[in-house]
């Protein structure tokens, strides 16, 4: 038998014996119907029902996060249908012997076990496809809890999806997995670097903060266009001319990197996008202590590479301000890390803010360390706005023109004191220091949105896709808003219809223009949909998050969401 390394996934029927007991006609109807709804589900996500039994189903996927996709448009639909607990879900990544249609062996064995495991309307995954999809995972979960399952020696960590993945700027979370962009000119992709790991410690913090530190140096530069890091990193297995055509790109930037003791290797090559061709190659082995300038010469190299020849004084403009101890850098790039992953689980932000704090005790003048530790804390539930204000304030003072600084700020600005003339200041001076980031682009673009100019918004956002061909959802999503403020409800449903994937944000704007248009039972049916990602959802999430500056707008939202049944806050009047 041939084996494959696949995503299982399995659904089961909740209490099908005792309703098979109560009406056996009609649960058998019930049941067929939520077997249909779910391999739809699995099928618009790219998977495969192999396997049937009775009242349960198994499918296959070759992308864990289109298994975890998939498992969540399931719950959405048994819950717009009535009852988003009808079945569980079990997910995990093993090596399956392939029977024909069918596959056979210990990880469908466990599928099942793990799925058995959870409740009414619950999704748990194993650890093994947790580890694939916590970098761009759509969703939450709670700490994993060890499971030890019938037939399985060994206790297996199991985790439980608790909510859809609100956007933050470091999410990868690509809208798209292969398109081809128009050629730019002057343009380059910096990939996510390889590691050759030691056997006690992983160094993907330094790869991936490596490739990040000159993403952000080269677009810097003026008149060099640099792909995205969502971009660079959906592009991270793919060869030089592959990534040409993704990216729409003229060079390529692969490299490798190792860190022994308190030495560094270093491997970088320059590849032509159309060719494959190999520009030039360098292995680069020093001192930690001189990290930083080897940095700097790829910046020098690529750069005049690309341009044919580059003036001292246009690389001397986009350097980033160094921190005085390497310590404090390498503290930081964990802290980055960790970051990255999000609330994939609320851990990750508490781990990266201790980095962080670690990094500021080695180099109290390290600006971006306290701009990345407000980013992080800003998530957790302990959260001080007025520390947080202060610790921005003074990133800023330490390097003016630190663009995180400026767009933590902007956004402290508009969520916190709804100063929308100071987060225009920060938001348009984020752009310019980042001009290649559309992630920072998006963002301004949402602020347009937010202050009456969705026209401004929606080219922004056209110029934020041109710029990342595989621009996150969240940052598209931007364009349900700007059509609901322009009155084009056409426009936003189409819009939001055509999404990868449904949103928090994309339901709740068709539940209100469902009332708009008087279908009360399609609003209820989103807003139940809704949900199915996370029951503790309440009015309260629409505040927060719709933020226009006419007050009537957003009291519209707010009122209609309600009115299709997204619950009010506890303790709030009626």
């Amino acid at each position: 038998m041939d084996r494959k390394l696949a995503a299982i996934f399995m659904a089961d029927a909740v209490s099908s014996t005792a309703a098979m007991e109560q009406d056996e006609e009609r649960a058998v109807v019930d049941i067929a119907s939520r077997l249909q709804s779910i391999k739809t589900a699995v099928e618009s996500n790219n998977g495969r029902v192999f396997n049937k039994a009775g009242d349960s189903i198994l499918a296959e996927f070759a992308s864990p996060r289109n298994a975890m996709l998939a498992a969540l448009e399931c719950r959405a639909r048994l819950a717009a249908m009535g009852n988003a607990n009808a079945m569980r879900y079990g997910l995990h990544l093993a090596d399956v012997l392939v029977d024909g249609e069918d596959l056979l062996g210990d990880g469908v064995n466990l599928t099942a076990r793990i799925q058995s495991d959870a409740a009414p309307g619950d999704i748990l995954v194993s650890d093994a496809f947790f580890s694939q999809v916590r970098r761009a995972s759509p969703c939450k979960f709670d700490p994993p809890v060890q499971r030890q399952f019938k037939g399985i020696s060994e206790p297996i960590s199991v985790y439980r999806v608790k909510e859809r993945m609100d956007a933050h700027l470091y999410q990868a979370d690509a809208s798209r997995t292969d398109v081809a962009a128009k050629r730019r000119p002057n343009s380059v992709a910096v990939v996510p670097f390889r590691t050759s790991s030691s056997a006690d410690e992983d160094q993907t913090f330094l790869a991936d903060g490596l490739a990040e530190d000159l993403i952000l140096e080269l677009s810097r530069v003026q008149g060099l266009f640099v792909v995205s890091r969502t971009a660079a990193n959906e592009l991270r297995d793919r060869d030089p001319v592959k990534i040409g055509r993704n990216a729409g790109v003229g060079f390529v930037l692969i490299g490798s990197v190792r860190k022994m003791g308190n030495r560094v290797r270093l491997s970088v090559s320059l590849y032509n996008g159309d060719t494959g061709a190999v520009i030039w190659s360098d292995r680069i082995q020093r001192d930690f202590q001189e990290l930083l300038d080897i940095l700097d010469d790829v910046v020098v190299r690529v750069a005049s590479t690309v341009f044919g020849r580059i003036e001292q004084a246009e690389i001397q403009a986009a350097k980033l301000k160094r921190p005085e101890s390497m310590t404090a850098y390498e503290h930081y790039l964990r802290g980055m890390e960790l970051h990255r992953l999000g609330g994939v689980t609320l851990d990750n932000y508490r781990e990266a803010v201790a980095w962080f704090d670690r990094a500021i005790e080695e180099d109290k003048n390290f600006s971006r360390a306290y701009s990345m530790k407000v980013c992080s804390a800003s998530n957790l539930d302990d959260f001080d706005f007025d520390a947080a204000q202060q610790m921005i304030e003074k990133a800023l003072r330490l390097d003016p023109e630190d663009a995180d600084a400026h767009r933590i700020m902007g956004n402290m600005q508009l969520r916190i004191h709804r100063d929308f003339t100071k987060a225009y200041i920060h938001y348009e001076r984020a752009m310019q220091l980042s001009p290649n980031n559309a992630h920072i682009v998006g963002l301004v673009a949402a602020f347009h949105i937010f202050n009456g100019d969705p026209e401004k918004g929606l080219e922004l956002l056209e110029r934020a896709e041109i710029m990342d061909p595989f621009i996150p959802v969240w940052i598209l999503e931007n364009r349900i808003r700007a059509y609901f403020v322009m009155g084009k409800f056409d426009e936003m449903l189409a819009c939001s219809r055509n999404l990868p994937f449904q949103t928090r944000c994309s339901r709740i704007f068709r539940a209100v223009v469902s009332m708009k248009n008087g279908d009360p039972k399609r609003a209820r049916q989103l807003i139940a949909a809704t949900l199915a990602d996370d029951p503790t959802l309440t009015s309260e999430y629409v505040r927060v998050q719709e933020l226009y500056r006419d007050e009537k707008v957003a009291n519209e939202i707010f009122q209609l969401a309600e009115a299709a049944g997204l619950p009010r806050p506890k303790g709030t009047p009626v």
